[in-house]
This record gives C-alpha cells, structure tokens and sequence, in this order.
C-alpha cells in the first residue's frame, strides 16, 4: 500500500501512523480537535499523548476527513466505547476503504464487539482487527512487534498483511475474529485485577493465579461465543495478556495498582477494561457463562463491593479441579 489513514491521533493512532510512515507510506493522521492536529504540524510531534517521540516526515496531520479520500486502507485507532458514535456521525464521509480496527473492547450499549459494531453500521465496508501484544512507544520506537491482524475474509486478510506490514512489525493472520477481539478485550479486566493485587500488596502469586484463572474465563467466555480456543494461545490472547499484566506502562494494570494502593483511578485517561468490565459481565451472564474474577473486578469499579470483599469471595468460592473451575 502507498497510502493509508490513520484515524484518532491519541497514542497508539500516532505509533501505528509512525510506523506505517516510516515504512515508506504517506499516512494521514486524522483527529477531531484541530487545535491538537495544529499541534502535531509545528511541534513535530505528539507532546500530549507520545512525548518525546518525533513524527515522520511522511505523515500529514488533518482534522478534515476529505483528506482521507485516496487512502488505501483506514485504521481506526479511537476508543472502543467511542466507535459507534464515530461512524454514525462521520461513516458518510469516509472513503470506500477496508476498515482496520485496533480498539480493544466491548461496547457496553450493544454488547457487541468492535467489528461487529462495523458491520452493522459500516456494512459497506470490510474490516479487519488488528490485536496483540504492543505498547505505543515502543511501537512508535520501532521496537519489534508481533501482532494479530484477523480477518475472514481469506484473500482481504493477505492484502491487508502484505499491505500493512513494516520491518518492525511483523504481522501474522488469523480468521477467527472472536478469538481475537475477545483475547484483546478481556486481558483489560485480567490486567486491572493484576493491578489491583499489586497495588494492595498481595503478592506474585496472587498476580499468577489471576493471570492463569483470567485466561480460562477468558476461554470459557470464548467458546460460548464461538472462538476457537487455540487462538487464546496466540498473540492476541496469552502474548497480550503476559504483556500487560506485568507492568505500569499497561493503563489497565496501572489503573488497577491506582485502585489497590489508594482506591481511586487516574482521571482524563482511557482504561478500556473499565467499561469492558461491566460488558463482560452483561454478556457472561446472557450466554451463562462463569466469570468470577471479571465479576469481582465489575464490582469494585461499580463500587458495589470492597476490594477485601472481593479477595474474600474469590477464595470462598467452592473448590474444584482445576480443569472444570
């Protein structure tokens, strides 16, 4: 491809745009506040969301969505609880374009995952998800990543992948779509907790046992939908979950050490779990599915129940083998 849109210009939009730039591509970098896209123009780079890290000479920040016209393909880097009202206000105006969409999480007004939130409102255009294990400034470092770009549509997910590929992004191709958002989504509410077990000084092994136990919610969840269960072992499963539940740079897990420290969250910073939490909750419960840790995380951020209470509710729940808990 030699011409691509980026679209939100927060941190993980500016890495992607970078590193699609820097791969030889005109990339258009698209935000709604024109004040923050005149930013970008004359300082160079994104001191309100990537600090410290320059933009390519190849990217053209615009806030005007009729710049986007001659792109190949449009990624989508805005909020996940925020797609839907960005296509119904802008879908008109975009071009017929594949849609690439890289938000991790599950809208809580229709309970639906990101692409299916695009086929339903943008049935025009074919999308792909692009999921995994990757941190914004060390993408936008050009530090080496792997990542899952899904797709079921066999030969748009080649193009895609041949389309998109950079030499320090290497792209593998996966059909099951689920799979790979709900690895994505999921490994948000396993990582608050991990947070929250850090912050309140409950130990490593209360972080593993989250981990593990996070993992096989995440595949019980899963299956009911229809994912196939090798791909919670992949990159946008297991690969993302390792990444942020062990470290700060992660908002979700942050958020939830904010919470075990002092019990209270950052403000004015996207944490997609929180708002996935809740809809996880909702959509466990209307396929029957067990979901205990994302049930504990769901009512502490509702404040419902205490962290205390929630550690204590977990450890009561009967006991079981580990295969059938």
């Amino acid at each position: 491809m030699k011409e691509v849109a980026v679209i939100g210009a927060g941190a993980f939009g500016t890495a992607l745009a970078i590193v699609q730039a820097s791969a030889g591509r005109k990339v258009w970098l698209w935000g709604r506040d024109a004040d923050h896209i005149a930013a970008l123009e004359v300082e160079g780079c994104n001191r309100k969301y990537l600090p410290g890290i320059d933009l390519h000479d190849g990217i053209r920040p615009t806030s005007r969505l009729a710049d986007l016209q001659g792109a190949e393909a449009l990624i989508l880097s805005v909020p996940a609880q925020q797609t839907s009202g960005f296509f119904e206000k802008n879908g008109a105006a975009l071009p017929n374009a594949p849609l690439i969409l890289t938000a991790k999480g599950i809208g809580t007004k229709e309970l639906q995952m990101q692409s299916q939130i695009a086929t339903t409102l943008m049935p025009d255009h074919p999308n792909a998800v692009l999921t995994g294990p990757g941190f914004a400034g060390e993408i936008a470092r050009l530090l080496p990543t792997a990542l899952t770009l899904a797709c079921a549509d066999d030969g748009l997910s080649e193009r895609l992948q041949k389309g998109l590929a950079t030499p320090s992004i290497r792209l593998y191709r996966t059909s099951d779509v689920t799979g790979a958002q709900l690895g994505g989504a999921l490994k948000n509410v396993v990582a608050i907790a991990c947070g929250m077990a850090i912050g309140a000084g409950l130990g490593e092994s209360a972080r593993a046992a989250l981990m593990t136990r996070g993992f096989a919610e995440m595949v019980r969840l899963g299956e009911a939908l229809g994912a196939d269960r090798e791909t919670f072992a992949g990159l946008s499963g297991l690969g993302d979950l390792a990444l942020t539940c062990g470290t700060e740079q992660s908002r979700n897990f942050a958020a939830g050490l904010a919470l075990g420290k002092a019990g209270e969250l950052r403000e004015g910073v996207t944490i997609e779990g929180i708002a996935t939490a809740t809809a996880t909750i909702a959509l466990a419960s209307k396929h029957g599915v067990e979901m205990p840790i994302a049930q504990a995380v769901a009512g502490v951020l509702e404040g419902k129940t205490s962290l205390r209470e929630a550690v204590s509710d977990l450890l009561s729940r009967p006991l079981k083998t580990e295969i059938s808990e």
